[in-house]
């Protein structure tokens, strides 16, 4: 993945990605996000074939973020703090911390066990793998729909 921002790579899935990037958006020290596809086995998936549920892959967001203005543990913190996705719900939206690195994964474990009975749902912890970003349509939803993150920065060009 080549990226035209500078910073360190959080991956996550919990839910809608549309609200999961417009949370993470909002965040001072995230320099850039971008939402897509990961965890299933499917290349180049659609919308479509994630939601069906055929492809293993989650919605997911990438969170580039500068760890000099924002920690890992921060951005971890943020994870928790996004309303639970009701069980039931498809395996599409469920929710993944995906570790990039032992010292990602290590502090997942340890946010977990820290968040352990706040949350009814189970956290998957898993690496990361391929990312396919999700369609231009989804990307930055809510600006396109008129509801401004606080940002004007373009990212991921």
């Amino acid at each position: 993945m080549e990226e035209s921002v500078q910073g360190e790579v959080a991956t996550f899935a919990a839910g809608c990605f549309w609200d999961v990037e417009a949370m993470f958006r909002r965040r001072e020290g995230v320099v850039a996000t971008r939402v897509g596809y990961t965890g299933g086995l499917t290349p180049e998936p659609t919308y479509e074939q994630v939601s069906s549920g055929s492809t293993g892959h989650v919605e997911a967001i990438q969170v580039i973020f500068d760890p000099a203005r924002i920690s890992y543990g921060d951005i971890l913190d943020l994870f928790w703090s996004i309303p639970e996705t009701p069980q039931e719900q498809d395996a599409s939206i469920r929710p993944v911390i995906f570790y990039h690195s032992p010292e990602q994964k290590a502090a997942a474990e340890a946010s977990r066990d820290a968040h352990d009975g706040r949350n009814s749902i189970a956290v998957e912890i898993l690496p990361a793998g391929k990312f396919w970003p999700a369609e231009e349509s989804h990307q930055r939803y809510y600006e396109k729909c008129g509801q401004s993150y606080g940002t004007s920065q373009k990212f991921w060009e």
